[in-house]
């Protein structure tokens, strides 16, 4: 939305009369996807500090953003100097990041954040992000066609002149007509924003139906990057929300049970050796947030995600109890405030959190994260929240440069599609990253490539797309086979637990080559046999599968080359070795039933990315390839020169 708003205004600005003909807005769902439906207990936006007595530069911002490997530095460095030209846009645009009476927009630490970086307008700040810039949308007039399933992107031409010219979709309103409802978009210059393949998971906190257009991109021929590089965390699973932040910093119960909801465990308190440990815990997983390898030693926060997991993995359901403070064991002591590490206790101290119950704290803390749990249909003050630990984000995507275009000119990636982020990021960091990428787009587009609009029926692509057409017809005929013996609901579940299984935030070479294996196996399939639907709602299911089936072989033939380098446990997953660090007896390798050990981080790896292609004439349909990380450039030049470039278009040079 953003990236439209600002394209019609770039245009306006340089004299086009008629900017809001020129662009179109083309989604699955206009209230649908994770911007508009995730969140967390205060979700974070980050930007360059804002507070007053906190001094920071784009340098030191993008060091933050480096700081884990695999991050291209030039990225980091504009997602720095763009962020609070981003920043004051949602403002502008009516986002409520709060500000005090003198107007500073006063900041907070978040994972992975060395300063006071982050801001937040409450746990629906995406949401209130989407809304209000799909107003200015409206308001400037463009088009937004809604309720449009990607089924295929067209492509003309080969290497260097290869462009993509068309998309085919599924119109759902028109899903009953003959020609299901297809439909042709064709374009000078294209934008991808559809988020990331979140319903590929079987445990996701990405919002049901959150099926991303990678499987579409892929094989359009755009090359990918940091696949391996998801984003684990624990969050509700009725209700589908992070659990980070407060939620954590309230210092609630946690207890399992058997699968019926009996047999109450304080499953904690076996691995840690008193309650101030435990609580302190609990407190810190708030902005120690998501899963990290590098926090389990030492009975560190990320040890509560391993022993979350150990227990789900028996069979066994895990809740948080806000009605209640910790339980402990009998060699333990009663929970006490007081008893809590200094950095627990200080920081409840300087909130005003210092009541009795965890349910009080949160209150106390943030009211709306109480509010949006109770909106869908969950009392916090009378039941308790089941967790599991959950994909939550996707650090890696599609490779582009410094203006966010791909490898394949006039398309353009930015949000959760783009592979900017490397391996660690600051929390919040994703929608600085998105409002800075749609503006980097926009820019180009209007100042480079121009508001021309295409005719394909007289242009030059008219055979291209025609064939296009047929082909994709043609493949939604043979895909939807109601004589199949694949069921549509069947294969996503099979897709879903082989993800969750093998490329979750716990990972074995062995078994994410087996998994490659049959994904592979699966995909032939379908494309050999089609789906079985009853009805043509579930065409679109059978049509997400497959983009899906051939998104898992990526994402897997990414994780099998980084571990055949000699990756080791980073960002949010752990890698498991029969020679490494053992974790604790009593937490299982679920392949070998042995204590679970992990290998430490190859950190020979981090000045490297992992880029990866979709290529049918090899077995594994992806071929890898390792390319160096490019180095933050260091900002030297003069005014006098910088304005002279500027005049002369000079900027609007291309770097990969």
């Amino acid at each position: 939305m953003n990236c439209a708003k600002k394209l019609y205004e770039f245009m306006a600005g340089k004299g086009v009369k008629d900017p809001q003909n020129r662009i179109a807005v083309v989604t699955a769902g206009l209230r649908l996807g994770a911007s508009r439906m995730s969140g967390s207990d205060k979700q974070t936006y980050y930007k360059m500090g804002t507070s007053p007595e906190t001094a920071d530069s784009a340098e030191l911002f993008a060091e933050s953003l480096t700081a884990g490997g695999c991050c291209h530095g030039d990225l980091a460095l504009i997602e720095a100097i763009g962020s609070l030209r981003g920043f004051y846009n949602l403002v502008e645009a009516g986002v409520p990041f709060p500000h005090n009476r003198l107007g500073s927009y006063v900041g907070y630490k978040t994972d992975h954040d060395p300063y006071e970086r982050a801001t937040s307008a409450g746990p629906k700040t995406s949401k209130f992000m989407s809304e209000c810039l799909q107003k200015c949308v409206e308001r400037y007039g463009m088009a937004i066609f809604d309720k449009q399933e990607a089924v295929e992107l067209i492509t003309t031409g080969q290497g260097d002149s290869k462009r993509i010219v068309g998309l085919i979709t599924i119109d759902k309103n028109k899903l009953s007509e003959g020609n299901y409802g297809v439909t042709l978009f064709h374009f000078e210059n294209l934008v991808l924003a559809a988020g990331g393949p979140g319903e590929m998971y079987k445990t996701s906190v990405y919002p049901k139906g959150q099926i991303g257009m990678h499987g579409v991109a892929l094989r359009a021929g755009l090359a990918a990057e940091n696949l391996t590089e998801s984003q684990f965390g624990l969050a509700s699973i009725k209700f589908r929300w992070n659990v980070s932040g407060t939620y954590m910093q309230a210092i609630p119960r946690i207890f399992s049970t058997d699968a019926e909801g009996k047999d109450q465990r304080e499953f904690l308190a076996d691995f840690f050796p008193a309650m101030s440990k435990m609580a302190t815990n609990i407190f810190l997983k708030g902005y120690q947030w998501p899963f990290d390898p590098q926090r389990i030693e030492n009975l560190q926060s990320s040890l509560i995600d391993i022993l979350v997991f150990n227990e789900t993995q028996k069979g066994r359901r895990v809740f948080m109890d806000f009605r209640s403070n910790p339980l402990g064991n009998s060699s333990m002591e009663s929970f006490k405030l007081d008893d809590l590490e200094e950095e627990a206790l200080t920081y409840l101290k300087k909130a005003g959190a210092l009541q009795d119950t965890p349910i009080e704290r949160l209150a106390q803390m943030n009211r709306p994260a109480i509010d949006i749990y109770k909106e869908n249909g969950i009392d916090l003050y009378s039941e308790p929240l089941e967790i599991a630990v959950c994909a939550q984000h996707n650090n890696g995507g599609f490779s582009v440069d410094s203006w966010w275009q791909s490898n394949i000119d006039r398309t353009f990636i930015i949000g959760e599609m783009a592979g900017t982020h490397g391996v660690k990021r600051p929390g919040g960091s994703a929608l600085n990253a998105g409002q800075v990428g749609g503006v980097r787009a926009a820019e180009y587009i209007a100042h480079v490539y121009g508001p021309e609009i295409p005719d394909y029926k007289t242009g030059p692509y008219k055979l291209d797309i025609e064939k296009g057409l047929e082909d994709c017809l043609n493949k939604l005929e043979n895909l939807c086979k109601s004589a199949s013996g694949l069921n549509a609901l069947e294969v996503r579940k099979e897709i879903q637990e082989r993800m969750s299984n093998s490329a979750g935030h716990i990972r074995q070479i062995h078994e994410a080559q087996r998994s490659l294996t049959e994904a592979i196996k699966l995909y032939r399939q379908i494309q050999e046999k089609g789906m079985a639907f009853t009805n043509r709602g579930e065409m679109i299911t059978a049509v997400q599968n497959e983009h899906m089936a051939l998104t898992s072989i990526a994402y897997l033939k990414a994780i099998v080359s980084l571990l055949g380098q000699g990756g080791g446990s980073r960002g949010s997953h752990l890698v498991g070795a029969e020679d490494g660090i053992e974790i604790h007896p009593e937490i299982k390798d679920k392949t070998t039933g042995k204590a679970l050990k992990f290998k430490p981080e190859n950190q020979d790896l981090r000045n490297s990315v992992l880029q990866l292609q979709y290529d049918p004439s090899v077995e594994e349909l992806f071929t890898t390839r390792t390319i160096p990380v490019r180095e933050m450039p260091r900002q030297t030049q003069a005014f006098e020169t910088a304005w002279r470039d500027y005049r002369e278009g000079i900027i609007f040079t291309r770097s990969q």
